[in-house]
C-alpha cells in the first residue's frame, strides 16, 4: 500500500478522502473543512491517504509529537471494510516509529463501541480506564467523554492530563 501525505486540499483524491471522513465520523468528531484547510500545512499533522493500485484504501489523519503520535482519525474506506485492510493499515502505522500511540474511543455502551475497541486492542492497544474530555470541535457544542487506548502500554491520569496539556491547544485550538 501506498501513503501520500496532503499538505493541502489540491490533490485530486482530497474530495474523496473528506467524503469518507464525513461518512466514517459523526458531525462533533470531526474538524470543519475551513479547519481542516489550516491545520494540513501543520509540520506535525499529517493527513495520509493510503492507496492500492491508486484507489483510496482509506485515512490516517494523526499528529506527530516528540513524546507521543495521535492517530486522531483512521478510517478504511467502506467496500473494503471486514477485510483486513483496516489492520494492516493500522499494524503499518504502528511499526513506522517507536513512538507511542494514542487514539480516543467511545466508552463501551454500544454494540458497535465495543467492536471497535476491540479491533484496536487487538492489534495491540490497552483501553485505559480514566474518562478523557474531547473539547468540541463546532462553537456551541460541549465536550464529549471518550476514553483514550494507548499503543503499547497502558498510561496513567497524569499522563493523560500531560497530553492534555501539551497538546490539545494545538489539536482542539484550546489555546486560542
Amino acid at each position: 500500500m501506498e501513503h501520500i501525505r496532503l499538505t493541502d486540499a489540491s490533490h485530486r483524491l482530497f474530495e474523496k478522502a473528506w467524503a469518507l471522513y464525513e461518512q466514517a465520523f459523526p458531525l462533533e468528531e470531526r474538524r470543519p473543512l475551513p479547519w481542516q484547510a489550516e491545520v494540513m500545512a501543520h509540520v506535525d499533522y499529517h493527513f495520509e491517504l493510503i492507496l492500492q493500485n491508486e484507489e483510496l484504501v482509506g485515512i490516517l489523519l494523526w499528529w506527530g509529537f516528540e513524546d507521543v503520535r495521535f492517530l486522531e482519525h483512521f478510517a478504511t474506506a467502506p467496500a473494503l471494510r471486514g477485510k483486513g485492510y483496516g489492520s494492516r493499515m493500522l499494524l503499518d502505522f504502528l511499526n513506522r516509529d517507536a513512538r507511542p500511540v494514542l487514539l480516543e474511543v467511545e466508552p463501551p455502551e454500544s454494540e458497535v463501541n465495543r467492536r471497535r475497541i476491540t479491533f484496536y486492542e487487538q492489534t495491540g492497544f490497552c483501553l485505559n480506564q480514566h474518562f478523557y474530555q474531547q473539547p468540541p470541535y463546532h462553537q456551541g457544542q460541549q465536550p464529549l467523554t471518550l476514553l483514550l487506548m494507548s499503543y503499547p502500554n497502558p498510561i496513567t491520569a497524569e499522563e493523560t492530563a500531560t497530553f492534555v496539556r501539551l497538546h490539545h491547544p494545538l489539536i482542539y485550538r484550546t489555546g486560542l
